[in-house]
């Protein structure tokens, strides 16, 4: 019984998500990259080529080649509410779902909707919007993203209080990079194209500096590159899956070269622009009540390097080194292993339990490689 509840339900989530609209998103480094613009010259072409295309929400900020851009493309009245005295303007949610356009465009995913709306945040609306079958083309900027907040405080110096949530941008079906150098945004500030004049000295000032901008852009190419692997990894098969760089460092409790390794490994990730782990397997006789003092310290030193430099930390308990090993490689599709010389310790562990032999069997029957470093 159990299992045709599962079963049922299964399937109603693959009807719900075939019923569910196509989620678009453009992403830049700052405001000015050319977002908003962008999503309305492709308002334009799907509008030349017939498909319904409707304008739930653009933000212009008053820059004249994107308000010029409205000419022409179909605009949904935006709601009217009072607050604390103005007349303000939101999106219709409710309006946009009632016309169902194939298509609408749906400008600063970020935005906090003024108090009284039915949802706190505009990406809430799209999410409604997406579930009445309707696609949306949205926008938004690196600094918005809930778990970049503290590296772009860092960065900056300035804490964005609008966020979104990472689980909106992974429901999304396509998300593009709207890239610019800074020499070119900043040239774009310069010339008025991004904020007033009086806005222009501040800018450059704070937020608009050029190693700013530089960390920025790096933030956004990652994000998007990481969207379009885990794109690959859910939709593409594995027999067809491109493999990409994954190095698997390997160290022991008492590894007097294992800060070595874990540098050497990280070069490697760096050189080819890849994620990379470091992994401990605790074996019995390593226990928490049994291991030496010293060698917890240096487990611990080993495992803070090996942060500091970009790895991620696997620690599990095993009594087969070699299994083990594996195991990380087939979960993490790791396309290298790391170790160190033969007299080192992790060495001794694989040829004492008689898994080496076991190891580059598997490792001779799959793509991994396996790399001793000096």
């Amino acid at each position: 019984m159990e299992e045709t509840k599962k079963s049922a339900q299964e399937f109603l989530d693959l009807i719900k998500k075939s019923r569910r609209g196509k989620f678009k998103v453009y992403i830049g480094m700052s405001a000015g990259v050319g977002k908003s613009y962008r999503m309305l010259l492709e308002a334009h072409s799907l509008l030349k080529n017939g498909i319904d295309v409707k304008i739930g929400y653009i933000e212009t900020h008053n820059r004249q080649e994107t308000h010029n851009l409205l000419d022409g493309l179909p605009l949904i009245p935006r709601r009217k509410l009072f607050y604390k005295g103005k007349e303000l303007e939101e999106m219709d949610v409710q309006a946009v779902i009632n016309l169902r356009p194939e298509v609408v465009i749906v400008d600063e995913l970020a935005h906090t909707n003024i108090e009284g709306s039915k949802n706190e945040k505009r990406w809430q609306d799209v999410m409604e919007i997406l579930d009445a079958g309707i696609n949306v083309i949205s926008a938004v900027n690196i600094q918005h993203i809930e778990s970049l907040n503290d590296e772009v405080k860092a960065i900056t110096g300035i804490e964005v209080k609008e966020r979104i949530p990472d689980s909106v941008l992974a429901k999304a079906d396509e998300v593009v990079n709207i890239d610019l150098t800074s020499d070119e945004l900043i040239a774009r500030l310069k010339e008025g194209k991004i904020y007033e004049a009086e806005k222009i000295e501040t800018a450059l000032k704070n937020f608009f500096k050029s190693e700013h901008i530089l960390q920025l852009r790096e933030l956004a190419l990652k994000e998007v590159a990481s969207q379009v692997e885990r794109k690959v990894d859910a939709e593409v098969t594995k027999a067809s899956v491109i493999k990409h760089e994954r190095f698997l460092a390997c160290i022991s409790s008492n590894e007097k070269t294992a800060r070595t390794v874990i540098r050497k490994t990280a070069r490697l990730a760096n050189y080819y622009h890849s994620k990379w782990y470091v992994l401990y397997v605790q074996t019995p006789r390593e226990s928490a009540d049994k291991i030496a003092l010293d060698k917890q310290r240096h487990l611990i030193n080993h495992f803070k390097l090996a942060t500091e430099l970009g790895a991620e930390i696997i620690k599990i308990e095993r009594e087969n080194v070699s299994k083990a090993i594996i195991e990380q490689c087939e979960k993490r599709n790791i396309s290298t292993i790391c170790i160190g010389k033969p007299h080192l310790t992790l060495w001794k562990i694989i040829i004492a339990t008689n898994v080496f032999n076991e190891l580059l069997k598997k490792l001779s029957s799959s793509d991994i490689d396996l790399v001793i470093l000096s």
